[in-house]
């Protein structure tokens, strides 16, 4: 192969997690299937937790939050999370990576939070609570773009509708004088409604709190 480059490094790793799972991403595996000496590696990724971050900044490069415009706060907040989770989204191993490294040292998810960070404080809230804000927020897209996609890392998509179908069918049987209403929306519980209406309904429901305190001010 040719000239063996960071990025490509990233991308099999990634290849990997999302399929096998972090688990399965070692330096070992990663020199095994790119046909190099592990050394190879070590030239562009000291130890595993700098690999770890070079895949999380790969996996949200490709997402450039817009500058500000005339627009309302709210709106301009809604785009750029509704725009991370559907980065996040190509990826099923984004919430396990993102949970397991210093988000800090991650200069692509950075720039989305300096960005949310900005809006928050224009729409009035203080520092401290445009940090809250936006940590709760952020957690908020992370695990809105992880729930249709958590569990298919070394499954194939037969094993993830088995999975899912045990999953409603555990819901169905549960006693119904108990549990009436779980055993009545079992279905969307866990089989999920539409990416957009999901993103978006969860997305609102996050913005909608942040819009009601705004207005308390």
């Amino acid at each position: 192969m040719g000239k063996l480059t960071a990025e490509a490094i990233v991308g099999k790793a990634l290849e990997i997690g999302d399929t096998e799972g972090l688990d399965a991403v070692t330096i070992r595996r990663l020199a095994t299937d790119l046909g190099v000496t592990p050394m190879a590696l070590y030239w562009h990724f000291k130890n595993k937790e700098q690999l770890m971050i070079g895949m999380a900044d790969h996996l949200i490069a490709g997402f450039a939050p817009k500058a500000a415009d005339e627009r309302p706060w709210q709106e301009q907040l809604r785009d750029l999370v509704l725009g991370l989770i559907r980065v996040l989204r190509r990826y099923p191993c984004a919430k396990n990576l993102l949970e397991q490294i210093d988000q800090t040292a991650v200069p692509s998810f950075l720039a989305v939070w300096d960005r949310a960070l900005g809006l928050a404080y224009s729409a009035g809230f203080s520092s401290e609570e445009s940090c809250l804000i936006t940590k709760y927020l952020l957690q908020s897209a992370i695990s809105i773009a992880d729930a249709p996609v958590h569990f298919r890392p070394g499954r194939t998509p037969e094993e993830v509708a088995e999975l899912v179908r045990v999953k409603r069918v555990s819901l169905q049987t549960l006693p119904s004088d108990k549990y009436p209403n779980l055993v009545a929306m079992a279905r969307p519980m866990v089989e999920g409604l539409g990416e957009e209406f999901y993103d978006g309904f969860g997305v609102d429901l996050v913005l909608g709190g942040i819009a009601a305190l705004a207005a308390r001010r």
